[in-house]
C-alpha cells in the first residue's frame, strides 16, 4: 500500500509518500511544492499541478491530509483552507480515497505526545524511516500525516479481525 501525505500550506506544501508492508513503513520520496509569491489563485494551480503529478508519479492507493486548525489569523486559515481543497481535489479527481488527521493526532502517532514540536516530529520520522537525515521540516510533517494513516488503517484493520488479503479480498 503506498500512502501519500499532504502538510497543506498556500506557500509551502510539504508531502511524503511512504509504502506500508504489514507493520513496516518504508520511505519513497518526499519534498516540497514551492508556490512562490504570486497570486492566490496562481498558488493554487501550483499545488493542484505538483498533488496531481506526484500522484501520477508514485501511483499511491491513499491519501492523508492534515486538518485546518483556526490560529489567531482567520486569512491565513481561510488560504491554509484552500490549498487542502486543490490538493484534496487533485486526489478526489483520480479516486484516491482521502483520510483527515487532526495535528495533534499525528503528532500523538508519531511522537507519542498531542503538543509535540516540529524537531520532535522531524527527529522521529527520522527515526522510524531510517533516513540518514532530518527531512525538510514541512516534509517530515507530511511524513508524519502519512505514517499516522499507516498506523491508523492498520489498527482499523486489525480491529475488524481481517487476518490477510489476498487478491483484493480480506480474509477474515
Amino acid at each position: 500500500m503506498i500512502i501519500l501525505g499532504i502538510d497543506p500550506g498556500s506557500r509551502l506544501t510539504g508531502f511524503g509518500v511512504i509504502r506500508r508492508v504489514g507493520q513496516k513503513t518504508e520511505y519513497i520520496v518526499s519534498g516540497c511544492i514551492r508556490t512562490g509569491d504570486g497570486s492566490l489563485p496562481d498558488r493554487l494551480r501550483k499545488i493542484y499541478e505538483g498533488v496531481s503529478e506526484i500522484i501520477e508519479t508514485y501511483q499511491p492507493q491513499e491519501f492523508a491530509i492534515e486538518q485546518v486548525f483556526m490560529g489567531k489569523n482567520a486569512d491565513s486559515a481561510l488560504k491554509l483552507g484552500q490549498a487542502r481543497g486543490v490538493a484534496i481535489l487533485a486526489a478526489s479527481l483520480r479516486d484516491l480515497p482521502v483520510a483527515e488527521y487532526a495535528p495533534r493526532s499525528v503528532k500523538q502517532a508519531v511522537v507519542g505526545k498531542g503538543s509535540a514540536d516540529k524537531e520532535q516530529v522531524q527527529h522521529m520520522v527520522q527515526h522510524l524511516l531510517k533516513l540518514p537525515g532530518k527531512p525538510q521540516a514541512d516534509a517530515a510533517d507530511a511524513l508524519a500525516i502519512a505514517i499516522c494513516h499507516a498506523h491508523t488503517s492498520a489498527s482499523l484493520v486489525a480491529q475488524a479481525g481481517v487476518r490477510g488479503v489476498s487478491r483484493g479480498r480480506m480474509r477474515l
